[in-house]
């Protein structure tokens, strides 16, 4: 009875859940992972020894389906590959970053900064960002015009 509850409101859940905007095309990663692996001459053996994913996740992916986020991120560092060039809209285009997010990505990679400075940072560039762009300024002038009104 447990069971057949849990199911029945996973499945309600899935009817009433807005459909996902992107999708990653994982066909096209495991063919430019496939053509980097024959441009180096190697088996898909020996990519599985020199990235640690699994010989049965390479299968896997040859048939279609999506390696885990930790596989994903080992491939792209063998590889040289961007998992974001496979990251597809609802239309087959990709999005794109908006600065924030390329921002935050540079400052937290950077090996010359802290987890704690790279935060830091983030938190600043944020508050700034918000406070300069130009919805919030043309608001900001328009509470002063009002304030000076008063």
């Amino acid at each position: 009875m447990h069971n057949r509850l849990i199911i029945a409101i996973s499945q309600l859940e899935k009817k009433h859940l807005p459909m996902k905007k992107g999708h990653f095309d994982a066909e096209a990663f495991f063919a430019a992972l496939d053509a980097e692996r024959m441009s180096r001459g190697l088996t898909w053996k020996q990519v599985s020894q020199e990235t640690g994913v699994s010989a049965s996740t390479l299968t896997r992916m040859a048939q279609g389906r999506r390696p885990d986020v930790d596989g994903l991120a080992a491939l792209c560092l063998w590889s040289g590959l961007k998992a974001d060039d496979f990251i597809l809209e609802e239309k087959g285009q990709r999005g794109e970053a908006m600065p924030l997010a390329m921002i935050s990505t540079y400052l937290r990679a950077d090996p010359n900064l802290t987890k704690e400075g790279a935060i830091a940072l983030e938190h600043v560039i944020k508050s700034t960002y918000e406070r300069m762009t130009k919805g919030q300024v043309r608001r900001d002038a328009k509470k002063g015009i009002q304030k000076r009104g008063k």
